[in-house]
């Protein structure tokens, strides 16, 4: 019992006391993955606050935006242009979501809008394919994939730029939710739909703006996760990632999208580095859902998510 103990506890500790530049690799390693799950879960997030819906398409609508992205630029549009189009794009793709699908299930139960998105996920990758092709693609959006040094410590650059690009664009949206006027009808529909249509909010409107934005969250992922690893179908299985995330933070919490990725992030790179060896590696695949399952266990609702109490 003491050596296993010694062997799952006292041993990783050693190893990260005994070289601590090391340490700070594999953190900031894990803090640039964590805000790449963030950006994921936002788009999750912005969705069901808005609308109820749990939309298990967003992961395929950063695979589709990146495919647009590169699919442009393969055809010659510059970089500048081809990112405009596909804003374009995944703008019309708000406005087509809205009036197809979630117009004419208004008011239905949240199986039917989630089971809708279901096969929005499939619709929206059989016609990416089709558009598309479904080769792997490589995304170069100017930023190279090497290293530097900072104070004896390894930071690839792409990784770094993914993840400050991911924090700007998390702290805008924060700020737009809290600050802005169409922030605070967002969170007003939120809160109580009906409540909100009485005061005059135009919930379809609503509904239209907060996809848009899903849709620009999307963009942004689909380029840095495309940039990191090339534009592929396996691109929208991210989204399995997000789930445990937004378990972790809560599926109405920005702030809880935040913190969650950061600890998912981090979590499953010190897992692989300093436990993965223990096992025979391939914690960093498994480790975010066991830690999803401990927070279903002793606490649902997530770090930042509000109890329910239903009384009977």
């Amino acid at each position: 019992m003491l050596e296993l103990l010694y062997a799952v506890v006292v041993g990783p500790v050693k190893d990260m006391l005994g070289a601590p530049t090391f340490l700070a690799e594999v953190v900031i390693g894990g803090l640039a993955a964590g805000l790449m799950y963030s950006l994921v879960a936002l788009g999750f997030v912005l969705i069901y606050k808005a609308s109820g819906v749990f939309n298990f398409a967003q992961g395929v609508m950063v695979l589709f935006a990146a495919l647009t992205l590169v699919g442009l630029m393969e055809r010659g549009a510059p970089l500048v242009a081809a990112l405009a189009l596909t804003m374009l794009v995944m703008g019309a793709l708000a406005f087509a979501i809205e009036r197809v699908v979630l117009r004419p299930l208004v008011n239905q139960e949240q199986i039917i809008l989630f089971m809708a998105t279901i096969g929005l996920n499939f619709f929206l990758e059989g016609f990416g394919e089709l558009v598309w092709g479904s080769n792997v693609k490589r995304l170069d959006v100017g930023i190279p994939d090497s290293s530097f040094m900072l104070w004896g410590i390894q930071i690839n650059r792409l990784e770094m730029t993914a993840a400050l690009t991911a924090a700007v664009l998390v702290a805008v949206m924060a700020v737009f939710f809290q600050r802005t006027r169409i922030g605070r009808a967002l969170r007003a529909v939120a809160d109580d739909h009906e409540a909100a249509l009485s005061i005059g909010i135009p919930l379809n409107t609503i509904w239209i703006v907060v996809w848009s934005v899903a849709g620009l969250v999307a963009i942004v992922a689909g380029i840095m996760w495309g940039a990191k690893s090339g534009v592929q179908f396996s691109l929208s299985l991210i989204a399995l990632k997000a789930l445990p995330v937004l378990i972790l933070g809560g599926f109405t919490s920005v702030p809880g999208a935040i913190v969650g990725g950061l600890i998912i992030g981090v979590g499953e790179k010190l897992a692989e580095v300093y436990w993965g060896p223990l096992v025979g590696g391939a914690i960093e695949n498994w480790f975010a859902y066991v830690l999803a399952l401990a927070f279903l266990l002793f606490r649902p609702q997530g770090l930042f998510g509000e109890r329910i109490i239903e009384r009977v």
